[in-house]
């Protein structure tokens, strides 16, 4: 189980790491060719939720890694499954319903993490 845990941390942390570097470093006139949801929100709002997404893919795999206040991780992984559901309302509510499918997958690892390293 522990393996399983950490691939799976691993491979999420390094996904909403560079979703989250993305959203945080990219001009959001650039970011609107992938991700049309951008143009609903601020600029200051799409780079907060990139921040949020690098601090939790750093937070799903940094803290459990050093021993460092290991219950960080599943707070981030959590916190990562919140997002995803905050996502999927926004993609419901756009009738993006692929990227709903994106978000569920997401948000039930993260929820995988968070159960089994609490």
């Amino acid at each position: 189980m522990n393996t399983a845990l950490w691939v799976v941390q691993i491979l999420l942390g390094l996904a909403f790491f560079a979703a989250g570097l993305m959203k945080s470093t990219q001009p959001k006139e650039k970011l609107r060719a992938n991700l049309g949801w951008v143009d609903d929100y601020s600029a200051g709002m799409v780079k907060l939720i990139g921040v949020s997404e690098v601090l939790g893919g750093i937070g799903l795999i940094a803290p459990w890694a050093t021993g460092i206040a290991p219950v960080l991780t599943p707070i981030a992984a959590v916190a990562l499954a919140a997002v995803m559901v905050a996502a999927a309302v926004v993609h419901l509510r756009r009738k993006e319903y692929p990227g709903i499918v994106f978000n569920v997958i997401l948000g039930a690892l993260a929820v995988f993490v968070a159960v089994g390293r609490f």
